[in-house]
């Protein structure tokens, strides 16, 4: 399922239509999580110098929430940015 956009392109639910809360936007694409534990996990595979490898399922479909994340927050030159960004979120919680 995917996501829709609003004119600022801004994530919603794709069931509800509602905009998520947890997002900022940063020079590549937005960024988002639907709760703070996806934050997390958005954080701590950010941080990791190492990743191991993704597991697949047996029809070959990529199976884990970071195995979708865009090919830009995944690169290491983006690092610093994605986790500025996710800082940003964070902060607009506590």
């Amino acid at each position: 399922m995917a996501f829709r956009r609003d004119p600022e392109g801004s994530a919603r639910d794709p069931f509800f239509g509602a905009r998520l809360w947890l997002q900022t936007e940063t020079r590549h694409g937005w960024v988002w999580a639907y709760n703070l534990e996806h934050l997390d996990l958005l954080k701590r595979f950010v941080q990791a110098q190492l990743r191991e490898g993704i597991p697949w399922d047996d029809h070959g479909r990529k199976m884990t929430a970071v195995a979708r994340l865009p090919a830009w927050m995944q690169q290491a030159k983006n690092r610093e940015e994605v986790l500025r960004a996710i800082g940003r979120i964070h902060a607009t919680v506590l």
